[in-house]
């Protein structure tokens, strides 16, 4: 199957990154959220980004303004149905994305491909909820998604090889490399990354170090461009915490039990970049370690 238009549940950090990808390449793209603002904020981040490219001569002016002519937006979730991919990038909770899929089906084309963005959650259980679980794959994009070069591919048990290879197709029209991930919970990236920043809050929350040492520790001894803690700012507490409570769920191995302090920062509200406050205190001219 060709696919021309693209269908994306969620204006958010994942969702306008999807978005701009996607028009860059020369798909056509609609754009869905529940919110205006959020909408309106989305098309503003990705004439943002477009601009950032083009003054770095990554891509053309010309480039530029046929991708954003490429965005629609819209507050009617059933005007994605008639699109050829539908991806869904809403809030990492299960509830959520099954209530999305259960709303939209009805109005699919039958030959429309639907995916989510889900980093953990299973996506045989999450296609088992809609009425084509062969042409519904885990199609998970790295944050910042113009920058990331990695997309996974998770299929479902049901998952038939032309949707497989259709996605496959689409991630190198997006100039990206696919890695094929099998249907376990937090799949290849985050089985390996959010353990490793659930080790660092357990070493903030048992006094080994303090943030800055953490992050100071790993970015120099270990050469990572970002510290564990601010790479946790960065995606989100609540993203971190809800991809370990998968783990924790559905791995039952207690060296997947989120933080205690993990769990309290989410509790308070301090979400990271998003909301201002996390590992560190954004609200001022410098990032300033909360502990």
């Amino acid at each position: 199957m060709e696919i021309q238009s693209v269908g994306i549940v969620g204006a958010g950090q994942m969702g306008n990154g999807i978005a701009h990808v996607f028009a860059l390449a020369g798909f056509d793209v609609l754009i869905n959220d529940i919110s205006r603002d959020s909408l309106d904020k989305a098309l503003a981040t990705i004439e943002k980004n477009l601009d950032r490219q083009v003054s770095r001569g990554k891509i053309s002016p010309d480039e530029k303004s046929g991708a954003l002519a490429r965005i629609k937006t819209t507050l009617t979730l059933t005007e994605l149905g008639q699109t050829d991919l539908v991806i869904e990038a809403a809030t990492e909770r299960e509830t959520v994305k099954v209530a999305i899929f259960e709303d939209l089906v009805p109005h699919l084309k039958p030959s429309t491909i639907l995916t989510s963005n889900t980093s953990s959650i299973s996506i045989t259980r999450l296609a088992s909820r809609t009425d084509r679980p062969e042409k519904f794959m885990g199609f998970h994009f790295m944050n910042p998604v113009p920058v990331m070069q990695l997309v996974e591919l998770i299929r479902g048990i049901a998952t038939d090889k032309d949707t497989y290879d259709t996605l496959h197709g689409v991630v190198a029209k997006l100039g990206k490399t696919a890695a094929s991930a099998e249907d376990f919970p937090a799949f290849i990236v985050n089985r390996i990354l959010m353990p490793m920043i659930n080790e660092a809050v357990y070493t903030l929350y048992e006094g080994v170090g303090n943030v800055k040492s953490i992050d100071e520790s790993m970015k120099l001894g270990a050469n990572h461009p970002m510290g564990p803690l601010e790479l946790a700012d960065f995606i989100g507490l609540d993203t971190c915490l809800a991809i370990m409570n998968v783990l924790h769920d559905g791995l039952a191995d207690t060296k997947y039990r989120p933080c205690p302090l993990l769990t309290k920062y989410v509790e308070a509200g301090w979400l990271g970049r998003k909301t201002g406050r996390g590992f560190y205190d954004y609200r001022g001219e410098a990032p300033v370690p909360t502990r």
